[in-house]
């Protein structure tokens, strides 16, 4: 049996220690923030990279380099047969792109699986692939499984203030102004390649409830039926936990008979672009 090495980046939200723990592998992804460089989960924290963020600094994201990611494979295929390479989204990120054209050097030995996913359904994914492999199914194979389920996922987020996004140049300072004068809260959506506008809210716990009303209506028409066999969820937030380990408690009381999986910090490349104090939900189709 072919041994299989799974490997992903930080986007995923699988910290370094996670990943020891559950073997897989995880590349960092780069920051610079006021001129100088930075690794997630590497010598960037989540509270270091929020003091930064709050203080004004200037956060540009990156991706892996070239010899960063080949670094890593060369490594890993002295003990491993094959690789399985999970990056964030093609739409989000170049990242994605760089590594197929990576991977064309290494004779099928690396397969590269673009299934449109980012944070708690990244990691989600990541997991799905570590119990193929054990199953002994191959690289080829298990691309093949995961880019086949890409769309059985889905993310909302919700946001206090319109200010990172007017910062990142996504919204107009016109509308950023009028939002902020309204209070709107919106409700962003990560479904597939794009980052984009759901909903609106007046206030965080409509905004809540518009999300998990979205996530009932994804498991009823798309995933078969509101059934924790079916579908699991996950809360992820930016800077947020006390309030996301509330929301965890409201959707389960909401979905009787479901268990929030995960209550992970957004991935720092999502929170750069919508600042602190965001709330998300997620929704997976369980493989089987």
């Amino acid at each position: 049996m072919s041994r299989v090495a799974i490997v992903t980046d930080s986007n995923s939200g699988i910290t370094q220690a996670d990943a020891e723990k559950n073997g897989v592998f995880v590349i960092p992804m780069p920051f610079t923030i006021d001129e100088e460089d930075y690794y997630e989960d590497i010598n960037l924290s989540q509270d270091k990279f929020y003091e930064l963020l709050e203080k004004g600094g200037n956060v540009m994201t990156s991706q892996p380099s070239p010899d960063d990611v080949m670094a890593m494979w060369d490594k890993l295929l002295k003990n491993y047969d094959e690789i399985v390479h999970i990056p964030m989204s093609s739409g989000l990120s170049g990242s994605c792109q760089t590594a197929f054209i990576l991977a064309g050097d290494y004779d099928g030995k690396v397969q590269v699986v673009d299934n449109q996913r980012i944070s708690v359904t990244q990691r989600r994914s990541v997991y799905d692939a570590v119990m193929l492999a054990k199953e002994g199914k191959s690289a080829e194979e298990i691309r093949d499984i995961l880019v086949e389920d890409k769309f059985n996922s889905s993310i909302y987020i919700t946001i206090p203030s319109l200010y990172y996004l007017k910062k990142g140049g996504r919204l107009t300072p016109a509308v950023a102004a009028l939002g902020t004068i309204l209070k709107i809260k919106p409700v962003l959506q990560i479904q597939g390649e794009k980052l984009d506008k759901y909903s609106m809210a007046r206030t965080m716990n409509q905004a809540k409830t518009i999300m998990m009303n979205a996530i009932r209506n994804d498991m009823e028409n798309r995933f078969g039926g509101v059934d924790p066999d079916l579908c699991e969820i996950a809360v992820a937030h930016s800077h947020n936990k006390e309030d996301a380990l509330s929301y965890k408690m409201e959707i389960e009381k909401e979905f009787p008979g479901f268990k929030v999986r995960y209550v992970d910090p957004l991935s720092l490349s999502v929170s750069c672009h919508i600042g602190p104090g965001a709330l998300a939900i997620a929704v997976v189709k369980k493989l089987r």
